[in-house]
């Protein structure tokens, strides 16, 4: 039996393609040994610096999920984590409902998590976890980053990968068999083309 191979899934839950990315590697634990950590980043850390906004009016909203989501990671731990991360996407990405009572409601979760969304109190758990993922593949990046060990041993992480539609079932494993590869290349740093096209939820 292969041996259970845990991956760090550092996120911000408004990012759409992280979503995307997100329920591939959901599906990838279905196929392969694998386990997720949930972990929570940041868009509104990483650009915090830059001259413009590349969020745009989003950008005073984003605070509110990842601070929900970060009290959630401490106070019930990764997996309550995931499965928030679950709700918020299923809707905000696909029915595009923005609350975020709803989310913790379906994850079955306190409902008075949701004050903290307009609280500092955990902003420097969002900072000290987003430098983490950071410091694995820097700055010239966003959401989502991957991390697993390398052949070595030693943490190694990239941003992406960013995919649309989801892949699912052995084309899901096959993708992530692909990652590990790579991922087992001392110096490799990057593929990438441009997107074409808007992110495909489900199969459409």
């Amino acid at each position: 039996m292969a041996e259970l191979r845990a991956v760090d899934f550092w996120f911000d839950p408004v990012c759409p393609y992280t979503w995307l990315t997100s329920r591939w590697l959901v599906e990838v634990t279905r196929v392969r040994p694998v386990t997720v950590r949930w972990r929570v980043m940041s868009l509104s850390v990483l650009n915090e610096h830059r001259d413009d906004n590349p969020e745009g009016e989003w950008e005073d909203y984003m605070w509110a999920p990842v601070r929900v989501c970060a009290a959630v990671e401490e106070r019930f731990g990764h997996r309550a984590l995931g499965d928030l991360f679950t709700a918020l996407g299923t809707r905000f990405h696909l029915h595009g409902d923005w609350g975020l009572d709803g989310a913790l409601a379906d994850a079955g979760l306190p409902q008075e998590i949701a004050e903290v969304a307009g609280s500092t109190a955990y902003d420097g758990a969002i900072r000290s976890s987003h430098a983490q993922a950071v410091a694995l593949v820097g700055t010239e990046v966003g959401t989502p980053v991957l991390s697993v060990a390398g052949e070595d041993g030693e943490r190694v992480g990239f941003f992406g990968p960013v995919v649309s539609p989801a892949p699912t079932g052995e084309t899901a494993g096959r993708l992530w068999d692909g990652f590990l590869l790579l991922a087992g290349v001392p110096g490799f740093y990057e593929v990438k083309r441009s997107r074409t096209e808007e992110p495909r939820f489900g199969n459409r």
